[in-house]
């Protein structure tokens, strides 16, 4: 018996380990705050240990944690129903967004973008992180948002159209573009 909890635990930590980054850069990405995402990648971890034969047995866990992850974080923005997500330097969660050489460019084109994430809904910017950061296909977004593919297309194109609309993106984009 003790050699089974042993196992378990072993299994346990070395799939968050293997997973931590990827987990948390989504957590951010959610979130827009890097102790809020602390907590909802703590929580998810949490929850995946008590429930870690069915994590095993899934086709895909990574996409059964991620899953786990977005209703834990729809649950706390269906009880919560306004929140303010101020920008916060956690530049070193999120991977590089430019092309460009310069650093400080870059830095600030996250920083740009970062913010403008936080300026969606909740369900949109669900979907533009997950579709376009995460880089997965409208299914598994669908899979991971617990939605129909049509509503992961709706909420990313609206999504998508509010970052373009916004001056600070576009901005960034006009830079780069003049390079």
């Amino acid at each position: 018996m003790r050699d089974g909890k042993q196992v378990r635990d072993a299994e346990f930590q070395q799939f968050m380990t293997g997973h931590w980054p990827r987990l948390m850069r989504t957590a951010f990405l959610l979130t827009g705050d890097r102790h809020a995402a602390e907590d909802l990648a703590q929580s998810t971890l949490e929850r995946v240990y008590a429930s870690l034969r069915r994590v095993g047995a899934a086709d895909d866990p990574e996409a059964y944690v991620r899953r786990v992850m977005i209703n834990m974080h729809a649950r706390k923005h269906r009880r919560k129903l306004k929140e303010f997500l101020a920008p916060r330097d956690d530049s070193d969660l999120v991977g590089d967004i430019a092309d460009a050489d310069d650093l400080m460019a870059r830095a600030d084109d996250r920083d740009a973008l970062l913010g403008a994430l936080t300026g969606l809904p909740p369900r949109q910017r669900e979907a533009v992180v997950l579709r376009y950061w995460a880089d997965l296909t409208e299914t598994q977004t669908a899979e991971a948002m617990g939605c129909s593919v049509g509503t992961v297309k709706s909420n990313a194109a609206k999504g998508i159209a509010k970052l373009r609309a916004l001056p600070v993106l576009n901005d960034v984009v006009g830079q780069r573009g003049r390079k």
